[in-house]
């Protein structure tokens, strides 16, 4: 590892990195690396999550090359010097600020989009003039060996160096120092991520999760609304860190949405989903056993079939979760969606209030009154309104938690910022200075400077 590092580091140190020309060229090089191996991406993403083709690239490939487009158009304004001129303290001064390399970074990626939430940081890194460590999640196996196939093939590893294996490589790779941090995942292995940081004083950037709290008005367009939630919570199993993780209802609409959404379910993926090449499966055996376990933590509204054999856990519908149980306290990262009623929409407020911070918010209402009264009174790391997770589509809009959720923000050009420092340049005049500037002072200097600064 040691070995790996120094590469990249002395690598860095020639500054070749810093050229514009040479970061998107690398950037080109990624696309066409994606491009040519955009069948087997689809292969390993099938084998791990049983993705369809289709899904596989609106979901993991598509919005890759989308960023990858997005940042070559702009990475020129975005790395150029910010010139902000003078000021009445020192008026013939000018400053400015530019965008500069950190050096290396490290990107720890998870298993639920395992090539999107590789691949996406990496661009942003590489955007920024970096040189990379990339650590792909071993629990999608087939996935972590073509990323780590396709970038060995077309980067060099002195820019990017995939390196494989489980949690006692990420051990190794955690006590070596880098100049920024990027995880994806859980709150638990965060706080493990942050600890290792810290003892370096490397910035990290935590991308997790959360309980996304849905919130739906009787003002709403009801055959949307459940065709868009059923879309977000159950594409890819429920495996989804912005998921809608539980749907708090207007009392009045309750019935006719569960009815809406079963018939979206059979819609989207047939009488029996098993069947259906666009739903997917869990990822092992050990999310199967803690998934299903939630099953016996509420009542069983529609669906709750499973099979072991096959990870397979049908799209399930559940209500009268107490409020203690683990589906109401833990991300529940599966095919399940507890649905909880409200007559008056403080009521949903004051609850997810008392939960942790989420990553998304996703609320379905016509009245702009509603919609405003839950965005002033909640905080999330995003707000989606009459939609669910498209708003991750925008490479304009900064992704990422606030709290539990995480800390940090990329995609498009916060993830361009996120991986630079922001270095700030004053260049003074030799021509004069300002009187009364030095001491001794007096009243007269001290009158001068209040007029200047006030």
């Amino acid at each position: 590892m040691k070995a790996i590092l120094d590469k990249q580091r002395t690598f860095f140190d020639e500054g070749q990195t810093r050229s514009i020309p040479f970061r998107i060229d690398s950037l080109q090089r990624l696309r066409e690396a994606i491009v040519a191996y955009e069948s087997r991406i689809f292969d390993a993403l099938q084998r791990d999550l049983n993705k369809s083709t289709f899904d596989a690239y609106v979901s993991e490939v598509g919005p890759c090359l989308a960023e990858i487009r997005h940042m070559t158009r702009n990475l020129k304004e975005w790395a150029g010097p910010k010139r902000l001129g003078g000021s009445l303290l020192f008026p013939l001064s000018n400053a400015s600020v530019v965008c500069e390399p950190l050096g290396q970074t490290l990107i720890i990626c998870p298993w639920n989009y395992p090539f999107r939430l590789s691949i996406m940081p990496l661009i942003a890194s590489l955007a920024a003039g970096n040189c990379t460590i990339l650590k792909p999640s071993e629990v999608s196996v087939h996935t972590e060996k073509v990323i780590a196939d396709m970038i060995g093939e077309y980067i060099d590893d002195t820019i990017i160096t995939v390196v494989r294996g489980g949690p006692e490589v990420c051990s190794e790779l955690l006590s070596e120092k880098f100049d920024h941090i990027l995880y994806t995942g859980n709150e638990h292995v965060a706080k493990i991520v942050a600890t290792a940081a810290a003892r370096h004083l490397t910035p990290v950037t935590l991308e997790l999760g959360g309980k996304c709290p849905c919130i739906v008005d009787k003002n709403c367009d009801l055959a949307k609304t459940a065709k868009r939630i059923t879309w977000g919570k159950f594409v890819n199993a429920g495996q989804t860190c912005v998921a809608p993780d539980h749907l708090f209802v207007d009392k009045n609409l309750k019935h006719e949405l569960i009815d809406e959404i079963k018939t979206a379910v059979t819609t989207f993926y047939g009488s029996d989903p098993r069947q259906s090449e666009d739903y997917g499966r869990i990822i092992n055996e050990r999310h199967f056993d803690r998934v299903t376990g939630l099953l016996n933590e509420g009542e069983l509204l529609y669906g709750g079939e499973r099979d072991r054999e096959t990870l397979y856990v049908a799209p399930t519908l559940m209500q009268h979760c107490p409020e203690d149980a683990r589906i109401s306290n833990e991300e529940i990262f599966g095919p399940i969606l507890p649905i909880v009623e409200f007559d008056e929409v403080s009521e949903a407020i004051a609850a997810v209030n008392q939960k942790p911070k989420p990553l998304a918010l996703y609320i379905f209402s016509q009245d702009k009154s509603f919609q405003q009264e839950i965005v002033t009174q909640t905080s999330s790391g995003a707000v989606c309104i009459n939609d669910a997770n498209v708003h991750l589509s925008r490479a304009d809009l900064p992704f990422g938690g606030v709290g539990n959720s995480g800390h940090g923000r990329y995609h498009g050009k916060a993830g361009f910022e996120t991986f630079s420092n922001k270095k700030s340049i004053f260049r003074q005049t030799s021509l004069f200075d300002i009187p009364k500037r030095y001491p001794p002072s007096d009243a007269v200097g001290l009158r001068m400077i209040r007029q200047l600064i006030k």
